[in-house]
């Protein structure tokens, strides 16, 4: 009697099914990926493109106070070291994920919400402090485009600071399996975005501002 095939154990739907269910998640891993970077472009033109409304309307103060009279660069400078120092503490999160140390990261990610948290406190002091000296959006065009451009970036931090409670969440929830590893990649991304677009703020807008 003739034996059957061991072939058909490599050739059965199941070994089919497995190999194409891991080949689709690797594909949706790469797209995925694909897909952030192509938003962190359109992000950073956003950005450009504020940037180049500030530097044309960077002079034009209609009889207001200008970046001399507004800006306290210690203040400015202990912000920057915030944001600086989370994007490193970051970057430790994402050794211990690697490592596959679940406890470490979530520590690591915890400061980084810590400091990303002390950043826009300090920066929502800074806002307070200048329209209640009457330094408004409403005043002059420079204060309508200092306020959006840092603005924005704020809301860029706080939505990043969501997205990091939520990652904390589910690493709690599911630890480090590859679906939560991918995410801390892509928050990690935008993170050190944010830091890169910060020190462009802090150079171009406060520092150039003041020494001007």
């Amino acid at each position: 009697m003739a034996t059957p095939s061991t072939d058909k154990a490599e050739t059965s739907p199941t070994f089919y099914l497995v190999e194409e269910s891991g080949h689709h998640h690797a594909a949706s891993g790469g797209s995925t990926l694909l897909g952030f970077w192509i938003y962190l472009m359109s992000d950073a033109l956003i950005f450009a493109t504020l940037f180049a409304t500030y530097g044309v309307l960077s002079t034009s103060y209609a009889g207001g106070p200008g970046p001399g009279e507004l800006f306290e660069l210690p203040l400015v400078a202990l912000n920057t070291a915030f944001l600086l120092f989370s994007s490193i503490t970051y970057g430790m999160a994402m050794i211990d994920m690697e490592a596959g140390n679940q406890r470490a990261t979530q520590i690591w990610l915890a400061i980084t919400g810590l400091l990303g948290a002390a950043f826009i406190g300090v920066e929502l002091y800074e806002f307070t402090s200048l329209i209640h000296e009457g330094a408004t959006p409403q005043t002059s065009a420079f204060l309508s485009a200092f306020f959006t451009l840092v603005g924005t970036h704020g809301l860029h931090v706080t939505f990043g600071l969501i997205w990091l409670v939520v990652m904390l969440v589910q690493v709690g929830q599911r630890g480090l399996n590859a679906d939560n590893r991918r995410r801390l990649v892509c928050l990690g991304m935008f993170w050190h975005l944010l830091d890169v677009v910060w020190i462009g703020v802090f150079t171009f807008v406060y520092l150039l501002g003041v020494l001007r």
